[in-house]
């Protein structure tokens, strides 16, 4: 049973990450979807009680958001991953740039995340940490965290 979170700000690849890699074996805990943190919630119990392995695909950038997953998970007895999503703003800026609709988020939002995030560390209770690269045509590149 796995846990996953990711970290990063919007525009970073997340949900595109999940699509490719983790669609088809883990269940996505998404706010944007689910639209309130209740609903998350009763999920997120949902898939502790099943023992299903889950994907928290949200900004999840500060320390106390990651540890409302990470704590009962871990009490739980799932392994816990975090994939930390490279979260340069100017680029995050341009893809968010190209969304269209509802899908394109306001400047401020992804200013204001990023102004929050923390960089994970393994004392969160995380059991393995990634750093995830964006290239071109959403070419992911994962590699071990080293913390700096």
């Amino acid at each position: 049973m796995e846990a996953i979170i990711f970290i990063g700000i919007q525009a970073t690849g997340k949900s595109t990450f999940y699509k490719e890699k983790f669609f088809r074996t883990h269940v996505r805990i998404n706010l944007d979807m689910l639209k309130t943190r209740h609903r998350e919630k009763l999920l997120l119990e949902a898939c502790l009680q099943m023992r299903q392995s889950f994907v928290v695909d949200n900004t999840n950038p500060a320390r106390a958001d990651r540890d409302r997953y990470i704590k009962p998970a871990k009490e739980a007895g799932f392994y816990v991953k975090g994939y930390y999503f490279k979260s340069d703003i100017s680029s995050s800026l341009r893809r968010n740039s190209s969304r269209h609709g509802d899908e394109r988020i306001p400047e401020k939002g992804i200013k204001a995340t990023y102004s929050r995030l923390e960089l994970p560390s393994y004392d969160e209770g995380f059991d393995e940490l990634y750093y995830v690269t964006t290239g071109s045509k959403n070419n992911f590149k994962v590699r071990r965290w080293r913390a700096e």
